[in-house]
């Protein structure tokens, strides 16, 4: 599927984690997030509004993502009368605990996180998310397993705990879009775009082969479209050019292959995915990853030895 031919490739990035713990009748003011929120609810139950008053009841195994900017409330009780407001989220090392109300009263348990999900340059998977998405998780047990997982790790960090809770986020994150895809939601239009019947022709040409050499007009041949039909809707799904997302396809294969210990050599990888120029491969890839290619696969190597 090609949901799995992205999912093995993206990028997940966890902040550290909040545990909030609300008693009845009281509110949690939160600023705007710079990337999407996680709130996943791991006891009890209230709920999650928006200033303009857009109102999310939350549940026991809810997980609620929020767009970035957005200020938003946690609330527990029919009423909240009395509150508490944090000016900054959570930076640093280690998971915060936040009490909103009398401790021994707290009812509602929250895990609350920024999460930055991305497929290289050209797909942040919750990047052009604008409404909060509700999503009822209690069919997948997992979940609640992994955002275990995910706060003893941040907890007590040891080796490997920011490979574990990128593991177990990854894990809570395809629950969510198995969900969304059940649901038919149409708040993530990539997700959309990927059960296209005609988009997907093309996007599985350049998952499948994108050393290709692939322009609008090839790859709106294999959608079965007009040129400018094909490049308005692949747009409109993923947020970039056709060929944007092919460049950044090549970028990703390119750093498995430099991550293979004795695989392929910079030019030898730069030609298996398109790239005719090291020099342009090289910036390219740079550009995407902060370091050249050549310095991509020592680090890698070293790691290995």
């Amino acid at each position: 599927m090609l949901l799995d031919k992205l999912l093995d490739h993206v990028e997940v990035q966890t902040e550290p984690f909040a545990t909030c713990l609300i008693s009845s009748g009281w509110r949690l003011n939160l600023p705007g997030p710079p990337n999407v929120m996680f709130h996943f609810v791991m006891q009890g139950s209230g709920a999650l509004r928006l200033p303009d008053g857009a109102t999310y009841p939350m549940e026991r195994y809810f997980l609620a993502v929020v767009p970035h900017d957005a200020k938003h409330t946690l609330e527990c009780g029919l009423d909240a009368q009395s509150e508490r407001s944090i000016d900054a989220l959570p930076s640093g090392e280690g998971v915060v605990h936040v009490t909103d109300g009398p401790p021994d009263t707290a009812e509602f348990h929250v895990a609350c996180g920024r999460v930055n999900i991305s497929y290289g340059d050209s797909l942040g998977l919750f990047q052009r998310l604008e409404e909060v998405i509700v999503a009822d998780l209690s069919a997948y047990p997992q979940v609640r397993g992994a955002f275990e997982g995910i706060l003893a790790e941040q907890g007590g960090p040891a080796q490997g705990s920011v490979a574990l809770t990128r593991a177990l986020m990854t894990q809570c994150v395809i629950y969510l879009l198995r969900y969304l895809t059940e649901q038919s939601d149409g708040r993530l239009p990539w997700l959309l775009g990927l059960e296209d019947p005609n988009l997907s022709q093309a996007i599985d040409a350049i998952f499948e082969r994108p050393e290709d050499a692939h322009t609008v007009d090839s790859l709106a041949d294999r959608a079965m479209m007009s040129r400018s039909v094909f490049a308005e809707r692949f747009r409109e799904a993923f947020g970039a050019t056709p060929i944007n997302f092919v460049h950044n396809i090549r970028i990703r294969k390119a750093a498995d292959l430099l991550r293979q210990k004795g695989g392929p050599s910079v030019e030898q990888v730069a030609r298996r995915v398109g790239f005719s120029s090291r020099t342009h491969f090289s910036s390219a890839f740079k550009s995407q990853f902060g370091v050249s290619p050549a310095a991509f696969q020592k680090g890698r190597s070293a790691a290995q030895a």
